[in-house]
């Protein structure tokens, strides 16, 4: 199985995966990104004994045609990292020999003997429509469970031991870190409103303080609470907004899908969602309250005593998906 990453030009939609059964399988996996062009982008060197892998016709063999954000990672993974074998990542074109335009979406109908794949891990907001795909793809790839190949943002798996979590020390309140800022966001009118009642600490572009890695995660788990708001409210479209204010040890306040949709992902008493309250002033004063009583505080922690958080950190993960559910 082979999986390439293409991209379509100025498209906000995020990967398409072929699947060729030729003498191995082959996958391919279309990139669509907003704003970038498909010039000199992947670079990936692989050895003469990777090549001779593809070889084998029970190997699935992932190509990276084109990695979302102009950003490349470490693709010979599958063994070393996900304990899968017969499986090879590259990023190296030359795998894919089907003729065509492959600075775009292949013009051309599918072949009979290939599978594409749909990979997206956009929400339908920020996904613009693409004409002339209807009945192109034959499986889907992407955070909402009912993909054929669902990959979360992120998940709660069991702890590694059983122990009391404990959070770390707090010298702020609430906090926001944002670069994507629009005032028609739900998120921004909230937020908006919010801020009159409780003070909110504010990061990112979108307040003109960017933080580094290393400060964007100390600074987020300095703050009691962490407004986990999404950029668009859809169906199982919860990001690593949640996950990661979670994994540092920090209560996140969830604006998005609904509380029942996100407790199909975390426990329900490791988060608030905004819709528990009749009005933002009625949020911050819970917020104050939680502030001045450590024990509330403390009990959207002890999901913590059994479990732990697990963060999608690279792009490479979902494509490792596809060849465990070969």
């Amino acid at each position: 199985m082979l999986c390439s990453v293409l991209e379509v030009e100025n498209v906000c939609l995020h990967h398409m995966v072929r699947c060729v059964n030729l003498r191995f399988n082959k996958c391919i996996i279309n990139s669509f990104c907003k704003s970038y062009t498909l010039q000199k982008y992947i670079q990936y060197l692989f050895s003469a004994k990777s090549k001779d892998l593809t070889n084998d016709k029970n190997m699935t063999v992932v190509l990276v045609w084109l990695w979302p954000f102009r950003k490349g990672y470490e693709t010979n993974v599958c063994s070393s990292i996900f304990n899968i074998e017969g499986c090879f990542v590259t990023a190296d074109r030359n795998f894919y020999n089907i003729a065509g335009d492959l600075s775009n979406l292949p013009k051309s109908q599918r072949p009979p003997f290939q599978k594409w794949i749909w990979m997206n891990f956009e929400s339908p907001s920020n996904s613009e429509q693409i004409p002339g795909i209807n009945n192109l793809f034959n499986l889907t790839l992407g955070y909402r469970r009912d993909s054929d190949i669902h990959v979360a943002y992120g998940s709660i798996v069991a702890a590694d031991t059983v122990e009391d979590f404990v959070p770390p020390s707090k010298n702020k309140l609430v906090c926001w870190i944002v670069s994507n800022w629009s005032p028609d966001f739900t998120r921004s009118k909230y937020y908006d409103e919010l801020k009159n009642h409780i003070k909110i600490q504010t990061y990112g572009r979108a307040f003109q303080k960017s933080l580094s890695k290393n400060d964007y995660l100390n600074t987020m788990s300095s703050c009691k609470f962490y407004l986990s708001f999404e950029n668009s409210v859809h169906k199982d479209y919860i990001t690593e907004k949640l996950y990661i204010p979670l994994s540092v040890g920090t209560v996140p306040v969830v604006l998005g899908t609904t509380r029942e949709n996100y407790e199909n992902f975390v426990p329900r008493d490791a988060f608030i969602h905004v819709d528990d309250f009749k009005s933002p002033k009625e949020l911050a004063d819970y917020l104050l309250l939680l502030d001045k009583n450590q024990e509330l505080y403390l009990e959207y922690f002890r999901w913590r005593r059994h479990f732990r958080v697990y963060i999608i950190d690279s792009w490479t993960e979902p494509v490792v998906h596809i060849c465990r559910s070969r």
